[in-house]
């Protein structure tokens, strides 16, 4: 196997690893979600809106999982040289993930209005940006030319 195969694979299961473990704590934020709005909004009915299937709940979970596992990380892994914040992958992954946040208001949020839609809208983007933050600071951690040493640099030039 050639070094940038290589290089290419282990950004590709970093991001996938970060998406996984960004799913967990974005899932903490939607299951507060669900129990401060005491079930009203139902977070995979409106994944499901997102997607343009309303009222299939199981196909809102199978893409809740199939997206954030895998199909947001790739796309991440795309477009991440060209996202702001860099050379910090954690905050080019917030800044992904707000990206994300604002699509999914856009489209999900449904009939949730007043109050609720106050909570609603700080826990999703609680756990969106739980989300970025996790798969960025992940793929970085993994990725064979990140360089932690940059990051600080440019953050506090001397």
């Amino acid at each position: 196997m050639a070094l940038a195969d290589e290089n290419r694979t282990r950004r590709v299961l970093g991001a996938i690893a970060g998406g996984v473990a960004g799913m967990a704590a974005m899932s903490i934020a939607f299951a507060l979600l669900e129990v401060e709005t005491r079930y009203e909004v139902g977070i995979f009915a409106g994944i499901a809106r997102f997607v343009m299937v309303p009222g299939n709940l199981a196909l809102g979970f199978l893409v809740f999982v199939l997206f954030g596992a895998i199909v947001w990380p790739l796309l991440f892994v795309f477009v991440e040289e060209h996202i702001p914040g860099g050379p910090d992958p954690g905050r080019r992954g917030l800044a992904f993930a707000t990206v994300l946040w604002v699509l999914f208001m856009l489209t999900a949020a449904g009939n949730v209005t007043g109050a609720t839609l106050l909570i609603y809208a700080t826990l999703t983007l609680v756990g969106h940006l739980a989300y970025g933050f996790i798969l960025g600071a992940v793929y970085g951690h993994v990725r064979p030319d990140f360089s932690l040493a940059e990051v600080r640099e440019r953050r506090n030039p001397r």
